[in-house]
């Protein structure tokens, strides 16, 4: 782990879909799992889980296992389910999962979005305009 001005970094992903949200902190070269949480692990009803009180929840744990390691300075990447049929936006658990990253001590460093485009791949389901119901 990479030590700069008093500063242990790691790398904080978070996929947030709609129906959940996974935040998975590794060391500074993305190798080594320091934590991980999801939105499953702190609700019970499944519907609960993508919401942000979950994504809080369980950020909440991944932080407080990352800073009892050493870790207190991520840089996060966020991730949508995207791909040729999937959402190209985050659901709602992200912007409060980086909250509570934040406000549990954490330093951030650069945010950016990692979400899948596609270039040119398999077919979108149900053509251009989507499914008519």
């Amino acid at each position: 782990m990479k030590q700069e001005g008093g500063y242990r970094w790691g790398i904080a992903y978070i996929y947030s879909s709609y129906n959940n949200t996974i935040i998975h902190i590794t060391d500074i070269t993305g190798s080594e799992t320091i934590a991980k949480a999801s939105g499953g692990m702190v609700v019970k009803a499944h519907r609960l889980e993508g919401s942000p009180t979950a994504a809080m929840n369980a950020a909440k744990i991944a932080a407080e296992a990352a800073k009892d390691k050493g870790i207190n300075a991520v840089h996060i990447r966020i991730r949508a389910p995207g791909g040729s049929a999937g959402p190209h936006s985050p659901g709602p658990g992200a912007q409060a999962a980086i909250r509570t990253l934040s406000r549990s001590g954490l330093r951030i460093g650069m945010i950016e979005d990692v979400t899948a485009i596609p270039t040119d791949g398999t077919k979108r389901p149900y053509g251009r305009r989507g499914r008519r119901v």
